[in-house]
């Protein structure tokens, strides 16, 4: 089983650049995941294997430790294929910003596969793993899944561990899996769920049932999310709502539009927290005890967000920018859940536009807006997901369904039923 895997891998990986560094050892066990073969995103420990999170600066670093999500996987017999492409630290939205190359898009070599967990989606995508974990921060699993036709679950904040994660932001990092499938989404997720002592954010959230992900629910309300003023492509939103209106017609559910205030200004406070704690947390990367110093050795991005950091943080700001933007954070929070009290699920297009060419010169702006619709999930910690929605011209659009926080089961049913 896995040699079909590895040979796939020799033979196509050249091209996608989707695989860092294979496993010279990749064990199978016995377990819910027996058969099972897995990628991780070069952020995530895997004990031998280099945790490089595709930047210059940890090439040389070779993981003492597997991550608590590895163990688990490792534990229910899952083998682990090898360690996924990713933009830099986690830095991007199009799987370009890796110091080993882009990643290309397994189904049009020539456009981006979206990001930050570029090399999870590719690998899924190219055939070179079943499933692959990655971590959203942003949309770092959704916007990927979305461009490569996958299934890319961003679970509630603190119901995964994030034990053995370089993060890029901690209060907004989350591990989670991508497949092919909702169903593969969901095992994937009932393995690495759950508390975890080593992780004090973890909860011990409501357990799924995988054997109920199949049923369809009844009498739900849809909320299709007003996007005016969001500068969607009407083409991705007609197959949004197009494939939505069918399954809900079918399932005999309600569909309401309704409207999130303040969604405009997501981005805008998004990427001051990311600034924020990611120069924070790569204070420790300063060549001294392990890897290179990060402000020597590391990517245009990485420095733009590193220098972001640096500024908002000095002393005579006060910490101004940083405190606004959580008090937009708590206000996106309160008008998310009063929604929850009017609809089940809402759903949007994942991404606001299509995956453009490698190479293609877009600026920071542009490259920013990719996180529009996603981010407001972490921003407030809800649970969402991105499914196939259909194609433009051959290439995939990803629906995205946001459901409250902890309610994944709700959520991974509903997927499932529009799937």
């Amino acid at each position: 089983m896995i040699k079909q895997y590895l040979d796939k891998i020799k033979k196509d990986n050249p091209k996608i650049n989707a695989i860092l560094q294979v496993n010279p050892n990749p064990i199978e066990g016995t377990g819910k995941l027996s058969g099972k073969v897995f990628g991780i995103k070069a952020c995530i420990n895997v004990k031998g294997l280099n945790a490089s999170c595709a930047s210059r600066v940890l090439e040389d670093y070779t993981s003492p430790y597997d991550a608590e999500v590895v163990s688990r996987i490792k534990k229910e017999g899952g083998a682990i294929i090898g360690m996924c492409n990713m933009d830099e630290f986690a830095s991007g939205s199009s799987g370009e910003t890796s110091a080993f190359g882009p990643t290309k898009n397994p189904g049009d070599n020539s456009l981006i596969p979206g990001g930050s967990s570029s090399g999870s989606a590719a690998a899924v995508g190219a055939g070179f793993c079943d499933m692959a974990l990655g971590t959203d921060t942003g949309g770092s699993i959704r916007n990927p899944a979305s461009f490569c036709g996958l299934v890319g679950l961003k679970p509630s904040y603190g119901s995964v561990s994030r034990y053995g994660l370089i993060d890029l932001s901690m209060s907004l990092d989350q591990i989670a899996p991508i497949a092919k499938t909702v169903s593969d989404v969901a095992l994937l997720f009932s393995v690495i769920q759950g508390k975890d002592e080593k992780d004090s954010i973890s909860v011990e959230n409501k357990k799924i049932n995988f054997k109920e992900i199949g049923k369809i629910p009844k009498g739900i309300t849809v909320g299709l999310l007003d996007l005016e003023g969001l500068n969607v492509d009407k083409k991705i939103l007609e197959v949004v709502e197009g494939k939505i209106k069918e399954k809900a017609d079918k399932n005999g559910w309600k569909i309401k539009k309704i409207k999130i205030n303040n969604l405009d200004l997501a981005v805008s406070i998004y990427y001051p927290l990311v600034y924020v704690e990611f120069f924070s947390g790569t204070r420790k990367l300063d060549g001294r005890r392990y890897g290179g110093k990060i402000e020597d050795l590391a990517g245009p991005e990485v420095l733009r967000r590193i220098l972001g950091g640096s500024e908002i943080t000095k002393a005579e700001h006060l910490g101004r920018y940083y405190n606004s933007a959580l008090k937009v954070k708590k206000m996106l929070d309160e008008e998310f859940s009063k929604k929850f009290k009017e609809v089940d699920c809402i759903v949007s297009p994942t991404v606001p536009r299509l995956p453009w060419k490698i190479g293609e010169k877009i600026s920071v702006e542009e490259a920013y807006a990719a996180d529009t619709l996603t981010c407001p999930s972490n921003l407030v910690g809800n649970c969402a997901i991105s499914i196939p929605a259909g194609k433009i011209d051959g290439v995939p659009v990803g629906m995205q369904i946001i459901c409250d926080k902890f309610e994944e089961q709700k959520l991974l049913q509903i997927a499932k039923s529009v799937e």
